[in-house]
């Protein structure tokens, strides 16, 4: 395969060698073809360079010829040898009729070699497509190689690409801020190129400044570099509150069953990560049938795993109630304990299953990669947990608000003695409720699947974050519980660059800790004559 790539690659050089003027490349060119016949390892340098500070695009053909070894010298010819067979002149691009006397191949050591891959690496500043073009740029930029100097300019003179010739510009300035013969107004323009770009890179060209540099152009540099600093420490807050928002969603992914449960039947459940948990490893069993029986399927996994996640996760929600807790209601002791051991096994069956160790979760093409935005990266899976978070948060809105089981719950919750005794079978919203919060903590696990470890273990890593965002948020009110999660997602990532991951959540702990000794029902207090005695 490679060698048909060369192949192909040498005849498009080629086509596009014949269709330029080759007049002007043979101008262009100086006295370089002549080097070539000097049988000189210093002369065959000068005259790669020569080429390459010609800037045209044909010099790429004779300069991959000769490090291909099919450029052949001898008296006033200088042709190259095409991988098929034959012979052109290296010059004009015409065909030769027969192979003239004298003919041998160029001599390459590795110092001629190293001059043929930094010729053709900055002749890709004037390849004709656009993305060459900008990549080398960018590759030039950082190695602020002053060899390719000349190229670079006759580049910039040639660029009708706006973004190409910005990262042209700028990678010209990092060359010229640091060359000792650069004039100071030269200089100075460069540094003005440097701040415009603004980025971590550009902070390390500009210090690429001379010792000796006069004070106008050292009081130019320290504005600069004042100025990106400051532009990067606010990109690196909004870096800060764009992960924040991103735990804050899981954190709501992972509460807001709870928070259901938690308010309609006064349950602590410490078995609501393990529903997480589930709905993770459905996640994976359904990838597993996939790839094992339809495998074009795979882009639609996450899809079908959701409803599978949430049925799963919460038909384990409704056995669990109606098995265990219907029987402790009004026990919160009993009830906590008796969760805790169901978390137990629950684990260990997952262990006997799957195995301790972690599961490999796939993520789909629309989910893989990031973008840039301004400053910010931001990841594709990232950006769809949020978008799923709000969908589920909606959903649940709509089931509370407009249907008749939501009506039932919300009865329920804010006095039962009183919804019973206008005929609603609080068992049965009982059972319902936490099926419905157990499967909403299923499709949690769908989530996480995208981010964190897929292992027994996965649900006690969120089961305490979960009752923090419950208890300040308020219990049972969806509203409390979204703002809840948002404002502990983002303070947790804006305290983790100068506390530290531990000692950041240890912080938040305090202060919801001395929050609810004031607001003992949290920021959003349920009202109901029950609720309120």
């Amino acid at each position: 395969m490679q060698p048909i790539l060369r192949l192909l690659r040498a005849m498009a050089l080629l086509a596009g060698l014949v269709l330029a003027p080759a007049a002007v490349f043979a101008q262009a060119g100086g006295d370089a073809f002549a080097r070539f016949g000097a049988d000189s390892y210093a002369e065959t340098v000068r005259a790669v360079d020569a080429l390459a500070a010609s800037g045209h695009p044909q010099a790429a053909v004779v300069i991959e010829a000769l490090g291909q070894g099919r450029l052949l010298a001898g008296g006033d010819t200088v042709a190259i040898r095409l991988p098929e067979g034959g012979l052109v002149d290296a010059r004009t691009g015409t065909a030769l009729a027969a192979e003239p006397a004298g003919l041998k191949p160029v001599r390459l050591n590795n110092g001629v070699r190293r001059a043929v891959q930094a010729a053709l690496g900055g002749l890709d500043l004037v390849a004709p497509e656009a993305g060459r073009r900008i990549a080398a740029a960018e590759a030039v930029f950082k190695s602020r190689d002053a060899g390719v100097l000349p190229v670079l300019e006759t580049a910039i003179g040639r660029e009708s690409d706006p973004r190409a010739l910005k990262l042209l510009r700028e990678a010209q300035a990092a060359i010229l801020i640091g060359q000792a013969q650069t004039q100071p107004l030269d200089r100075l323009a460069a540094i003005e190129v440097l701040r415009g770009r603004g980025d971590q890179d550009a902070l390390a060209a500009l210090r690429a400044l001379p010792a000796d540099a006069s004070p106008e152009l050292k009081e130019a540099q320290a504005r600069a570099i004042s100025d990106i600093e400051g532009r990067l420490a606010l990109w690196r807050a909004g870096q800060n509150l764009w992960y924040g928002l991103s735990l804050g969603s899981v954190l709501l992914l992972a509460a807001i069953g709870l928070a259901i449960t938690f308010g309609v039947m006064g349950v602590i459940n410490m078995a609501h990560g393990e529903m997480v948990m589930l709905g993770a490893y459905t996640t994976f069993v359904v990838q597993e049938l996939i790839r094992t029986n339809a495998p074009e399927l795979f882009g639609w996994s996450l899809a079908i795993a959701v409803p599978a996640a949430f049925l799963v996760a919460g038909a384990v929600g409704v056995a669990i109630e109606r098995g265990v807790i219907r029987f402790l209601y009004g026990r919160p002791l009993e009830t906590l304990l008796a969760t805790w051991g169901i978390s137990l096994i629950l684990q260990q069956a997952v262990r006997t299953a799957f195995g301790p160790t972690n599961r490999e979760v796939g993520a789909p093409g629309f989910m893989s990669g990031a973008f840039e935005l301004g400053g910010l990266a931001i990841t594709w899976n990232r950006l769809w947990i949020i978008v799923f978070a709000g969908l589920v948060f909606a959903a649940l809105l709509a089931i509370l608000k407009l249907t008749p089981m939501g009506l039932q719950m919300r009865a329920v919750t804010q006095n039962r003695r009183m919804a019973s005794a206008m005929g609603i079978r609080t068992g049965r919203i009982d059972a319902l409720t936490f099926g419905l919060g157990s499967g909403v903590a299923g499709l949690a696990g769908v989530a996480l699947s995208q981010i964190d470890n897929v292992s027994p273990n996965l649900g006690q890593s969120y089961i305490i974050d979960s009752f923090m965002v419950v208890v300040f948020g308020g219990v049972g009110n969806l509203w409390g519980t979204l703002i809840s999660a948002m404002t502990l997602g983002v303070a947790n990532k804006l305290l983790e660059p100068y506390a530290g991951a531990v000692l950041g959540k240890i912080a938040l702990l305090v202060f919801i800790i001395l929050f609810i000794q004031k607001r003992p029902r949290g920021l959003f207090a349920l009202k109901g004559r029950a609720v309120e005695a």
